[in-house]
């Protein structure tokens, strides 16, 4: 995010001298994108945050997949999948339970109570929207305090860790991605400035407010990077001999931030709208969008349900999480809700939707959606959550045998 932050104590000029109050030196890190060629940070540890003093393998969440055969539109119960009181012996990390992935990109659901242990993703960045409850997230450049309708966007390899707000589950949507995460180019000036048709700006994005001191010996920390695992992920615990959140000061345009889906400006029309108008991020070979409450199409003829609709060269993923979604009244989709619609399917409103959507001035509906552009199979999670009728729903009748 080409958005420059400075928090607490950097030097003047930065690859020189920056000394403790006793004399010594802080360790200067620079943590950048693309070779040192994208977007970059300068962080000044009071330790050597290369230093580690144990390695030892650590079994990260299944990440292994099946494919969609045979090929038909799948409807997952996410809520299904942490019954009871489950979500108080999970953490949002170690508790991710697998919906649907590719080679480009992985979505996982998890229902939290319990703190997380520290975790670096060296895959790609995160991108975890807030379902319901509360949570700080601490980093190695401060903490953030997440709250329902968030969006935590977390760069590749930033240690950080999950504690959930007391009296409820932190329930968690995840995206994680084989590459980075940011706002769509059409959004942004050739320097990097949110334009004025984008549906949000910089002072809608939080970052944290202030270093995150904290003192510790011998602490672990999960890994998860590329290798020889399901779905090539593979996982690392750490020893490290200081606490890594040892940060006094950093500057720069890479760091995590949050924005609450409240804060997404609908861009609506006197007919109905394609999909890319309700872009929010991108990385590579996906994007994400939200659907967000708004008024809808106002001209005097219009349909404001969505027409049917063959996206060839994506699968598109729905993740349904709060108000009324019109266009799948009917089939059994509700809060919690995941519908996968594959590329090679057409797809749109359910029976009935599209005659009762018209005159309808406003929707009141939340959504997350994620197309990819190559075909997602299912994880643990998606085959455990599965609705089995809902691919014969716009027929009324099961297959023919």
């Amino acid at each position: 995010m080409a958005y420059y932050r400075l928090l607490g104590d950097v030097p003047p000029t930065r690859h020189t001298q920056h000394r403790t109050p006793e004399g010594g030196l802080y360790y200067e890190e620079l943590m950048g994108e693309e070779g040192f060629s994208s977007d970059s940070s300068l962080l000044y540890h009071r330790h050597v945050p290369s230093a580690i003093v144990d390695a030892r393998p650590w079994d990260a969440p299944d990440a292994s997949r099946t494919p969609n055969s045979p090929l038909v539109p799948r409807h997952l119960r996410l809520h299904t999948l942490f019954a009871g009181d489950a979500w108080t012996r999970a953490d949002a990390v170690t508790g991710r339970r697998l919906i649907l992935g590719n080679d480009d990109v992985r979505i996982s659901y998890v229902a939290a109570g319990r703190p997380s242990e520290l975790y670096r993703n060296a895959v790609g960045d995160e991108c975890v929207y807030i379902e319901s409850g509360a949570a700080t997230l601490e980093t190695v450049f401060g903490a953030l305090e997440v709250r329902e309708g968030d969006y935590a966007v977390i760069p590749r390899a930033t240690t950080h860790r999950w504690v959930p707000a007391p009296g409820g589950p932190l329930r968690a949507y995840a995206i994680e991605a084989n590459s980075h995460i940011a706002p769509p180019r059409r959004y942004l000036s050739r320097y990097g400035q949110l334009l004025e048709h984008a549906p949000y700006c910089e002072r809608d994005l939080t970052g944290p407010a202030a270093p995150l001191l904290a003192e510790g010996t011998d602490v672990d920390i999960l890994v998860k990077h590329r290798g020889d695992g399901p779905g090539g992920i593979t996982g690392t615990r750490y020893t490290t001999p200081h606490h890594p959140f040892d940060v006094v000061g950093w500057d720069g345009c890479l760091y995590p931030y949050t924005f609450n889906v409240a804060d997404f400006q609908p861009i609506t029309g006197r007919v109905h709208q394609p999909p890319p108008v309700h872009q929010v991020f991108g990385g590579h070979n996906f994007v994400i969008c939200n659907f967000v409450p708004r008024k809808v199409d106002y001209h005097p003829l219009s349909i404001p349900v969505p027409y049917y609709h063959a996206n060839v060269d994506s699968d598109e993923v729905m993740f349904y999480c709060g108000g009324d979604y019109e266009a799948r009244k009917g089939s059994g989709i509700g809060q919690g809700s995941v519908s996968l619609h594959p590329g090679g399917h057409s797809h749109g409103p359910q029976p009935g939707a599209y005659e009762r959507s018209v005159g309808v001035q406003e929707f009141d509906e939340l959504a997350v959606m994620v197309d990819t552009f190559r075909p997602l199979g299912l994880g643990e999670g998606g085959r455990a959550a599965e609705d089995p009728g809902y691919a014969w729903t716009w027929s009324g009748r099961g297959p023919a045998r």
